[in-house]
């Protein structure tokens, strides 16, 4: 039996929606910000429903594969990833709001929510796990927006 859980942390990043969504998507580039992980696009540039990239977290073989494929493309506000391997089951949401009071300012959220399975034993596990995993994509998300400031000024 699997259980769904879920963790978002969002981030105040110094450049409007379109650079921010640029940037996001720009899948290879995410090893620039995201500690031990590596996406490669698989069948073009992953930038369309249907586009799909594998992401290898972990250090030399200590790691996994965690392939996905986009079922949600709205630029420069929305992309929805489903997780499509053995390891990583659920969806991952990137949401991207402009700042009203900041020309050049938006809000980029990063939602996860995963199937876990193992039923009361998975869920207490990801319970451990979920200031871990907060915590690790609120830092990725700082790093992305520090290099944004960084590349856009």
């Amino acid at each position: 039996m699997n259980s769904t859980h879920e963790v978002a942390v969002s981030v105040r990043v110094r450049a409007g929606a379109q650079a921010v969504w640029d940037a996001l998507t720009d899948w290879p580039a995410h090893d620039e910000w995201m500690p031990a992980t590596t996406v490669q696009t698989v069948d073009g540039d992953g930038r369309a429903v249907g586009g799909r990239i594998v992401a290898y977290t972990g250090f030399g073989r200590l790691g996994f594969a965690d392939p996905m494929e986009v079922t949600e493309w709205r630029p420069p506000t929305r992309c929805v990833m489903r997780h499509t391997g053995k390891i990583v089951r659920g969806l991952t949401t990137f949401e991207i709001v402009p700042v009203a009071e900041e020309s050049d300012g938006s809000t980029l959220t990063w939602h996860e929510r995963y199937e876990i399975p193992g039923g009361r034993l998975g869920a207490y596990g990801f319970v451990l796990a979920r200031p871990v995993l907060a915590r690790a994509l609120q830092h990725a998300l700082t790093r992305f927006a520090q290099l944004q400031q960084i590349h856009g000024s």
